[in-house]
């Protein structure tokens, strides 16, 4: 810590996923791992407080530690001068940083701004012991001492959930959806700090991005993938007319349905139109769709036609002879060399 290089990232909760994906952050912009961190007694790592120095840390805290192979401490309760450059650089950031900062649009960007904030400063700002010298003199010469930064840490805190007979799971208040075929069956909730994982039969079935709301009290909301519920479209056409996961197809999906539904049976082809993206890239099938709304002839079969050639691979290139195969003579067309076999058959 000898550079006082600091770096800030905003985050909704104060729960240990944003804590792992913080340290992930601070070590790559960083730079490197140092060989010991220095804690407050926070929850997120620390399960209970013993007398002195005991701490009974929290197992996975303990399991990103070990990951970034460094050593942590905790300060003594309420000794808050036993961690002061952390303390102070608190205080100096409500000036520094806060007081210029812009509006934004979300977190991300609000990170991104920290982030390039953090290292402007470092350039900007004198060091308080060495006074020629800036912060990123110092941590250029601090770098060499760090341990390289390895793989980020797989920084998830897992859940056993039970999916619902309508496909959804519950977290904080929100409903996500699953793949119809694991209504009413156990499956392993991985929640990471900006995304939700999914995970059953050792592989994983389903990703949304995390949701969050400001009030507990409130109704939360449902996050749909309308290509977890295309099993159930198979049994029962009519509900993508009114379903709620199809609410929120793509634009060219949503011309295509209004199209086929005008005629007999277009639920059912337009259920099969969906199912195309069970086989192949998402993207590919709404190219295709886009091309046949342009063409003017809305149909199930156009759909799949432009598809097949945006699938046809193109013709390789003809090969050219090399000299050494190319033939000097080239043979001459005789048929009546065949006339033999026509002799022995009679023979025979």
């Amino acid at each position: 810590s000898n550079s006082r290089a600091f770096f800030l990232r905003a985050y909704p909760l104060q729960t240990q996923e944003m804590l792992f994906d913080a340290h992930n952050h601070a070590f790559r912009v960083l730079g490197g791992v140092p060989e010991r961190g220095i804690y407050d007694n926070m929850k997120t790592a620390v399960d209970k407080v013993g007398r002195g120095k005991r701490r009974i840390v929290n197992t996975r805290f303990q399991v990103m530690v070990s990951h970034f192979m460094f050593e942590a401490e905790f300060c003594n309760p309420a000794a808050g001068w036993e961690k002061g450059q952390i303390e102070k650089n608190v205080r100096d950031a409500r000036y520094r940083l806060w007081h210029q900062a812009p509006s934004f649009k979300d977190l991300d960007t609000l990170n991104a701004w920290l982030e390039q904030r953090c290292k402007a400063l470092w350039q900007e700002i004198n060091h308080p012991d060495y006074k020629h010298k800036t912060i990123a003199d110092l941590w250029q010469d601090e770098v060499d001492c760090l341990v390289s930064v390895p793989a980020p840490f797989d920084g998830f805190i897992e859940y056993s959930k039970r999916v619902s007979p309508t496909c959804l799971i519950t977290f904080d208040n929100n409903r996500y959806s699953v793949p119809a075929s694991f209504a009413n069956r156990p499956v392993s909730l991985h929640v990471y700090a900006d995304r939700l994982v999914i995970v059953a039969e050792e592989q994983v079935i389903a990703e949304h991005q995390r949701v969050f709301t400001r009030d507990h009290s409130q109704r939360g909301k449902t996050i749909y993938d309308w290509k977890h519920y295309l099993a159930v479209l198979q049994r029962k056409p009519g509900a993508l007319r009114n379903g709620a996961p199809f609410q929120e197809l793509p634009e060219s999906f949503r011309k295509l349905q209004k199209q086929l539904l005008k005629h007999p049976g277009g639920d059912r082809d337009m259920v099969d139109v969906l199912a195309l993206v069970l086989h192949h890239d998402e993207r590919k099938v709404e190219q295709a769709i886009t091309e046949a709304l342009a063409s003017g002839g809305v149909s199930k079969q156009n759909v799949i036609n432009c598809l097949n050639r945006l699938l046809d691979k193109p013709r390789p290139e003809r090969l050219s002879t090399p000299p050494e195969l190319r033939l000097v003579e080239e043979p001459k067309a005789d048929t009546g060399r065949y006339d033999h076999l026509r002799e022995k058959r009679h023979v025979h």
